[in-house]
């Protein structure tokens, strides 16, 4: 089974035939993972882009990202995917930038590049000029700072919640009241070894008593051992454990209990016949 990935037609000299395009506003070429990067001069990015739509047939402006390099002078790259229909292949131009520099729109080109240039102005702060509606576009009103760089805090400057005696949604500084708790991840129904913040201060119920302990079991026979020498069996009355008087009472009969031989009861060794009980 093949990758979930579309298909890309890879094409001999495309590289060259891009390069020879662009010229002096190329600066440098990758050609790594049969995916071809070409950085180029950001005051020429608005003419390359001309020509590479026009020219090299790259119809459809696909995504538009930042990337933050802090160690360098010019600590933003903005990346340009480019789709060419006709010839089944991508392509990305980079530029790089600093906080201050504004890089060129291309909203004259693809107007789908509003949008896209405010998710980068709004992620990281890069300026595009003529851009004629450069505002935040996933981040709240009035939020300070650009969330995807590098040296950003990661728990932001201010917490938004809504206050029900307000009415409405208010701004307050970050609190990090979980610091300060200890989370072990015990099972909940064995309750926690520690006392948490605040409870020592709440009064104790009083519990239940706790009940007396069962005896513990007799000690099974093991296995395989067999319980007794004999099995234990009843052959007359007086072998049912009763006790001597019990045994002593189930000798006296009635007076009018009928008597019977000696051959029609089960009493003595064999078993009465049917003939003898009639």
């Amino acid at each position: 089974m093949g990758h979930s990935a579309p298909r890309i037609a890879t094409i001999d000299g495309i590289a060259q035939e891009i390069e020879t395009l662009l010229g002096s506003m190329l600066i440098e070429t990758v050609d790594h993972a049969d995916e071809l990067t070409f950085t180029v001069q950001r005051d020429a990015l608005a003419q390359a882009m001309t020509l590479l739509r026009d020219q090299a047939q790259y119809q459809q402006l696909m995504e538009v990202a930042g990337i933050d390099y802090p160690e360098r002078a010019e600590r933003f790259e903005v990346a340009y995917h480019l789709l060419s229909v006709t010839r089944n292949h991508r392509i990305r131009i980079k530029v790089s930038t600093d906080e201050d520099m504004p890089v060129p729109t291309v909203t004259h080109l693809w107007p789908v590049a509003g949008w896209l240039e405010r998710e980068v102005f709004d992620m990281y702060g890069v300026v595009f000029d003529g851009n004629t509606d450069l505002r935040r576009i996933l981040t709240d009103y009035g939020f300070k700072g650009y969330p995807q760089r590098k040296d950003f805090p990661l728990t932001g400057y201010v917490e938004l919640r809504y206050s029900e005696e307000d009415k409405r949604v208010v701004y307050e500084p970050v609190k990090l009241a979980q610091d300060f708790r200890s989370f072990d991840f015990m099972s909940p129904w064995e309750g926690a070894e520690y006392i948490l913040p605040g409870d020592e201060k709440a009064p104790q119920a009083p519990g239940a008593p706790t009940p007396a302990a069962a005896p513990p079991p007799p000690p099974a026979a093991p296995k395989g051992d067999a319980v007794a020498s004999t099995p234990k069996t009843t052959e007359k009355k007086s072998d049912t454990g009763a006790g001597e008087a019990a045994n002593k009472a189930a000798e006296r009969k009635s007076a009018d209990a009928p008597t019977k031989a000696a051959s029609a009861t089960d009493e003595g060794e064999g078993v009465a016949k049917p003939e003898d009980k009639a």
